[in-house]
């Protein structure tokens, strides 16, 4: 099979919502999106989240796509506007990044295609379905990954804090992490949903 023919294949299976077409693409792109991203947002873990949120917002418009010319169109897309929100938002706290924004807004216009519009669920409703994915957790456990992903303490120091062994902290977060992912495998494929929970 030639590259065009298995790309195809992949893009019909994506778009049906099989998570190994979705990391096909994901592997694909992640680094090309993420370099776009960190050379106008200028620091790594800001364009990581960008482009957590492009690959995010791409399998939730999956439908949208027609072309397989599509993803890449979208993913730059997304990235460009969120990359010039994030430096808009920069903007009010840091004079100096007016000039900042004219030029990147003028680059990025040149390098990506127009922007797609698409209607679909939000990242916002997908931030309140982890939120309440993790509200159901038993009290125990959500309290130990709570303080793991929202706090970014270290096992040692959850366990020193709530008197309890190491491992049991990780066998919570083992635990966390296996209900979350049975939760949400039917809005995310499990490369997304390991992306976001493990804070890529």
């Amino acid at each position: 099979m030639n590259n065009n023919a298995n790309e195809l294949l992949q893009f019909n299976a994506f778009k049906k919502g099989n998570d190994l077409a979705f990391e096909y693409f994901f592997e694909k792109y992640f680094n090309g999106v993420l370099g776009f991203s960190v050379e106008f947002v200028s620091d790594i873990e800001d364009a990581k989240e960008i482009t957590q949120e492009s690959f995010i917002n791409l399998w939730i418009n999956r439908e949208h796509i027609e072309t397989t010319n599509g993803i890449k169109s979208f993913l730059y897309t997304y990235a460009k506007s969120k990359s010039l929100n994030h430096i808009r938002h920069n903007k009010v706290k840091e004079k100096y990044k007016n000039k900042k924004l004219n030029d990147q807004e003028k680059l990025l216009n040149i390098q990506v295609l127009n922007a797609l519009d698409f209607d679909a669920m939000s990242i916002s409703e997908l931030e309140t379905l982890i939120l309440k994915s993790i509200e159901d957790l038993p009290d125990k456990t959500k309290e130990i990954f709570v303080k793991k992903r929202f706090q970014n303490k270290k096992n040692k120091e959850i366990a020193d804090e709530l008197d309890l062994t190491v491992k049991t902290v990780e066998a919570h977060i083992t635990k966390a992490l296996k209900v979350l992912k049975v939760k949400l495998s039917n809005y995310l494929p499990s490369i997304l949903i390991t992306l976001i929970l493990y804070n890529y």
